[in-house]
């Protein structure tokens, strides 16, 4: 009885301790958005030279693929400059930065809070591609906030891109519905499962247009999204930080091909969320306790749960080795 009180006790906790990066507010439940974003029956009912466009709710990255390239097309040029267009036309001022001249905003959609992947780098061209999965508190409302330079998506992409030496294009994929602050939401893995399905899309996308298999590196809740789809990705590395567990009971429980890494700052307050898993709440073992079966990344000096991409520091200095492929 005192071992399943304390079990419980412990999934209590997960519930209240389980948060993202931008503080400790509870928060409401949110709906996870899904599925092609506005303007999607406009394209359905739009033809090119006589052929109906794919369906973006059922075609595979794949098949958008051969059909541009059946019009010697530019996917990615195409959807930066759709995405600037797309962007200028909701009106809508938090969002009005994405559109300035430079950008490459690969994904946006800007239902509920918004979601956005922008690229920093040639992605079509460069040998190296990495994707930075956010955690909770992250949306494309609040991508432009200001915060500390190597932190939130944007932050951590260009951290990581500088650390190689502009060697590798980074992505700054936040494209899911993430919890904000701490709630059932962050506790659970329903909104993680939704962003499991978007993820597997994007990487598929990626696969698609030519680019290099990716090394994701997933902070906190996003290491959630990633556990839930390493089966399913085309990744050639999984680098979780600060992560609360990856609904896995070890590497082999992910059935991934990709190598798995892990990191954890001696400070970063993701240490004292229970590594349970009752009932729907909690995320599971510590993804770098030994038993996990995840290579280790140095971060004894990472400061905090957001340090990870910080200047300097020995986790970007691994971070960049992983993502150029120096690293065996």
């Amino acid at each position: 009885m005192r071992r399943i009180a304390r079990t419980l006790a412990a999934a209590v906790l997960a519930v209240t301790a389980v948060a993202g990066t931008a503080g400790w507010a509870s928060a409401g439940t949110q709906t996870a958005v899904t599925g092609p974003p506005p303007g999607a029956a406009g394209w359905r009912s739009d033809q090119v030279g006589g052929r109906p466009l794919p369906d973006p709710a059922t075609a595979s990255p794949y098949e958008v693929a051969r059909f541009f390239a059946g019009l010697d097309g530019a996917p990615v040029g195409l959807r930066y400059e759709a995405n600037r267009l797309a962007v200028r036309a909701t009106g809508d001022p938090r969002f009005a930065g994405l559109a300035a001249p430079g950008r490459q905003i690969l994904a946006f959609d800007p239902r509920g809070r918004g979601q956005v992947a922008e690229v920093f780098g040639d992605l079509e061209r460069s040998a190296h591609v990495a994707v930075v999965v956010p955690g909770s508190d992250n949306d494309a409302a609040g991508y432009d906030a200001p915060r500390a330079a190597h932190s939130g998506p944007g932050g951590m992409a260009r951290s990581l891109r500088a650390a190689t030496g502009d060697r590798a294009a980074v992505v700054a994929w936040t494209g899911y519905t993430t919890p904000v602050g701490v709630g059932l939401d962050a506790a659970s893995g329903r909104l993680a499962a939704a962003g499991a399905e978007r993820l597997t899309r994007f990487t598929q996308g990626l696969d698609a247009v030519g680019a290099a298999d990716p090394a994701l590196f997933c902070h906190s809740y996003g290491s959630v999204v990633c556990g839930l789809a390493a089966s399913r990705l085309d990744a050639r590395d999984l680098v979780v930080l600060g992560s609360p567990g990856l609904r896995a009971p070890s590497v082999a429980g992910l059935r991934t091909g990709a190598r798995v890494w892990a990191a954890k700052g001696p400070s970063d307050w993701i240490d004292d969320v229970p590594n349970v898993e009752l009932a729907g709440l909690g995320h599971g073992p510590d993804p770098t306790a030994p038993a996990f079966g995840a290579r280790r990344v140095p971060a004894s000096d990472v400061r905090g749960h957001t340090g990870y991409f910080a200047p300097g520091t020995t986790s970007l200095a691994a971070f960049a080795a992983i993502a150029t492929g120096e690293t065996r």
